[in-house]
């Protein structure tokens, strides 16, 4: 049998794809089991996935047709006999995509965009439920495929090589990490659509940094991520105790993985680093609550705390749902939003964290 685990959605979204992909190679052991990703983060996070045997990548949405038409063959030549669109992929791209690989059995779920052209692209589906988490959604394609949950307990993976793990191990000893209590913070989110309208302000950061300075002096804050996210990571480090606030620039996202697992805290909205934190276990876990957090995105498999929003809190799918859309409401809107997250209530869950841990 061959296998082809289609997750075109978020980096987060692939992370959250791998329980499913460990139990096909439990209930599947002799079958090829390969992955396409649509980003090269995504690509990081399964290349060393032990249960895959090849990981293909590509923006088919943003590549000339020409070389996507061409790589889309190379896989269709391949034969696979099952394609499985991961939850959560809403835009009927993903399954167009599918459709052209050509997989004879071509699993997704119904989304709410979903239509009569959908049931010609793919032809297994599965409703969805916004009440359940899409890590427990993919499980389900198991029994579409005469399969059933053999792993026990179901955790999302990450395999960071030796390489990885020495890189993380010279980052602490240089920023002499061991001295301090880390808390890894993501700033960023998501840049496709209107997904950055939920992160919170750069300004509220940089006032809970300022308290924790002064009033945290044991703590060093780590901040992750990549592209533009690095210029404010350098604003905030300028407005801040540059000796306690660090900027963090990896090589790929196995080696943030390997520093979250050395962390002893980690705040972020709903990212894909939420993701991959829960994923290494950090302990005391924060989560600032956007309006895109539902529980089908909730950190899965480690403890965490939610920082209420008092606009959107237990009204998420009023803003958000996955129809291929952005998240509803005008840029003024969302902005506000955001800001009705006090930095009192970002540090009352900080604070009660470390008085937990004494």
């Amino acid at each position: 049998m061959k296998i082809l685990v289609i997750s075109l959605a978020g980096i987060g979204d692939t992370l959250l794809a791998t329980p499913l992909i460990a139990e096909l190679r439990a209930n599947f052991p002799g079958a090829r089991i390969d992955a396409l990703t649509l980003w090269p983060g995504a690509k990081d996070l399964l290349e060393t996935n032990p249960h895959l045997d090849t990981v293909y990548q590509k923006n088919l949405l943003h590549s000339p047709k020409a070389g996507a038409w061409r790589f889309l063959r190379e896989l269709r030549s391949r034969r696979y006999d099952v394609s499985i669109n991961t939850h959560p992929q809403s835009r009927i791209h993903y399954r167009f995509i599918a459709r052209l690989i050509g997989a004879r059995e071509r699993l997704s779920h119904e989304y709410d965009c979903s239509g009569c052209l959908d049931h010609l692209l793919v032809n297994q589906t599965l409703p969805q439920d916004y009440a359940r988490h899409t890590v427990e959604q993919n499980l389900d394609f198991l029994r579409c495929l005469g399969g059933k949950p053999r792993l026990a307990p179901h955790r999302t993976e990450v395999h960071p090589t030796a390489d990885d793990e020495r890189w993380a191990g010279d980052f602490f000893s240089a920023h002499e990490l061991a001295r301090f209590f880390c808390l890894g913070v993501h700033i960023g989110s998501g840049g496709t659509k209107n997904l950055a309208l939920k992160r919170w302000p750069l300004e509220r950061y940089r006032q809970l940094f300022q308290r924790l300075n002064r009033e945290q002096p044991g703590i060093k804050i780590l901040l992750f991520g990549g592209g533009a996210e690095l210029r404010q990571h350098q604003h905030l480090c300028a407005a801040t105790e540059p000796r306690r606030v660090v900027s963090v620039e990896t090589g790929n996202l196995r080696q943030a993985a390997a520093l979250l697992r050395r962390c002893q805290m980690f705040l972020s909205v709903d990212t894909a680093l939420m993701h991959l934190a829960a994923a290494m276990h950090t302990p005391n876990q924060i989560v600032i609550e956007a309006p895109t957090l539902n529980p089908t995105n909730l950190p899965y498999g480690n403890p965490f705390t939610v920082v209420p929003n008092p606009v959107s809190h237990g009204r998420s799918l009023e803003y958000y749902r996955y129809d291929g859309h952005g998240i509803r409401g005008t840029t003024a809107e969302l902005l506000a939003c955001m800001q009705s997250v006090t930095v009192d209530a970002v540090w009352a869950a900080v604070t009660a964290a470390l008085a937990r841990r004494g």
